[in-house]
């Protein structure tokens, strides 16, 4: 499948990249040197830990809190997790039931012989990561067995609140043709700084995402790629206070896809910049690791501005999200970069501007695997125009070569999609793009023309906007509302208090062993 050339101006596109690099590279000199609870209780997970206390407490949070208490969590939970496991001859989760039960503290043992402290260290952090790539292999064959649908992948929502309801909804998805299957994740849950335990039937607006859930969710979508002879996806949300654990819970088990923006926590849940720009460094990591594609959310950008006057916000986001994945160790083939079909329908010519600013997403990043979103904003619950708008929005895509499309729903602004509206947005994404198939192969855009204009004037407004953010710094471009029209502040935000800086025997050899590795692969 082809696309059209835009021609854009390619000393703009250098320049674009270069003054993102350069931004990034100052907000990752305040992460290089920080770490955070969720991050601490990322490591906890990894060494095995999982459950809650009898008060229902997750147990990460359990030994966290802990060692936090007991002003010994800028060395790490890595070193005071270990020694205590070596002092009691225990399990890291034998350790955290013991902690849980109050029946010690990890604070409350002498340091214990180094050598067997470092090796027992080394051995559970080998098999920490043994485990991933292990699920990591399991991917790669079934997907060599049942073949990787074709792009635009179909990308479809369940949302019920109940993970075995989920699990009827998903499986009637795949069957009519979807490829990838997003959890939907329960209203304010990115609120937490903790992760709900086990699996649920009680969720706002969508399932919690919990351990045991995703564990379901995985187990159910094999059994229907078996039964319909393709690969299908799987997807929830790695944001909010808990973004770490959760992609280091979808790494375990399975997940393919993961909502993850490097401000989205910040404009949009008012979480605390410096836990937001920490967090989602490890947690892009880990995505790394395991080969797990992000999804950026720049669509959000254009729901509270603009999307013409404000298009360039969109560009200007989308580089930054780049960079700060490259210096996650993260392969652009992993990078799902966000952008929306939200133009007021009314615009005069607005399918043009649409087809402009989905180009140059495409082709800024040709080695990504763009997502789009569909039109959202300006649904107002007329079916037959929502219908319509989602046919445009197909349209698009196919002609300018998307690979992840999230499938609008008719009934957009009325309802959580019920199966009929999810068969029927499927059955318009098939004929779309099965109609229009070699669209992109054969149609060449003016030059000079409007498409050709418009897309290189996002751009140049987009390195006139890098350039300032370079000049004052993304902290205080972002205290400006440069981004979605939200303005946030510095010290404020939730989960401060969960960022600490690390101390001179920080030691954390989980992700010192996965940056090594995939530094290794870069060379």
């Amino acid at each position: 499948m082809g696309r059209p050339v835009l021609k854009l101006n390619e000393k703009m596109v250098k320049k674009a990249r270069e003054l993102a690099r350069e931004v990034t590279d100052e907000i990752q000199k305040f992460i290089d040197v920080r770490s955070t609870t969720s991050v601490e209780r990322t490591v906890a997970r990894f060494y095995g830990i999982d459950g809650v206390n009898a008060e229902g407490v997750p147990l990460p949070n359990v030994v966290v809190e802990d060692v936090q208490k007991g002003g010994g969590l800028d060395r790490g939970i890595t070193y005071w997790l270990i020694n205590a496991c070596v002092a009691k001859n225990m399990t890291p989760q034998e350790v955290a039931e013991s902690v849980g039960r109050g029946e010690f503290s990890l604070l409350d043992f002498p340091p214990q012989n180094e050598s067997v402290v470092a090796g027992k260290i080394d051995e559970l952090t080998k098999e920490a990561l043994e485990r991933l790539k292990q699920v990591k292999d399991k991917r790669d064959k079934m997907l060599e067995e049942l073949g990787d649908p074709p792009q635009p992948y179909l990308y479809v929502i369940v949302a019920t609140g109940n993970i075995y309801e989920d699990v009827v909804q998903a499986k009637a998805a795949v069957k009519e043709g979807a490829d990838i299957i997003a959890v939907i994740r329960s209203t304010a849950q990115s609120l937490l700084d903790f992760v709900p335990y086990g699996p649920t039937t009680e969720g706002y607006g969508g399932t919690y995402a919990t351990q045991e859930n995703f564990r379901i969710m995985r187990k159910a979508l094999d059994e229907a790629a078996n039964e319909v002879g393709r690969y299908i996806r799987l997807t929830n949300y790695a944001s909010g206070l808990c973004m770490p654990e959760i992609s280091a819970m979808a790494a375990i088990e399975g997940l393919d896809f993961l909502l993850n923006d490097s401000m989205y926590g910040i404009l949009f849940r008012n979480i605390n910049m410096l836990r937001t720009f920490v967090d989602q460094y490890t947690s892009r990591l880990i995505c790394a690791y395991s080969h797990i594609t992000i999804n950026t959310g720049e669509d959000n950008y254009i729901k509270t501005s603009d999307p013409i006057d404000r298009a360039h916000t969109v560009t200007t986001s989308q580089l930054i999200n780049e960079q700060f994945a490259l210096k996650s160790h993260m392969k652009p083939k992993y990078m799902g970069i966000g952008h929306a079909f939200e133009i007021d329908p009314d615009v005069e010519n607005g399918f043009l501007y649409e087809i402009a600013h989905a180009l140059l997403t495409r082709e800024l990043f040709p080695d990504a695997t763009p997502k789009y979103m569909p039109p959202t904003r300006h649904m107002t619950g007329d079916i037959f125009k929502g219908y319509a708008m989602n046919t445009m929005y197909n349209l698009v895509s196919i002609l300018t070569g998307q690979s992840i499309q999230l499938l609008g729903m008719l009934t957009e602004a009325i309802h959580t999609p019920f199966l009929q509206d999810r068969y029927l947005a499927i059955e318009n994404a098939k004929y779309v793009f099965n109609n229009a198939k070699s669209i992109g192969d054969e149609v060449v855009f003016k030059d000079d023309g409007f498409i050709q204009k418009r897309a290189n004037e996002v751009l140049s407004n987009a390195v006139d906007l890098l350039e300032h953010v370079k000049e004052v710094g993304l902290i205080a471009a972002i205290e400006e509302g440069t981004f979605g029209d939200i303005a946030r502040k510095r010290d404020e935000g939730k989960g401060a208090d969960g960022v600490f800086v690390k101390g001179e025997d920080y030691y954390n050899p989980i992700f010192e062993m996965m940056e090594e590795e995939l530094e290794e692969e870069e060379i």
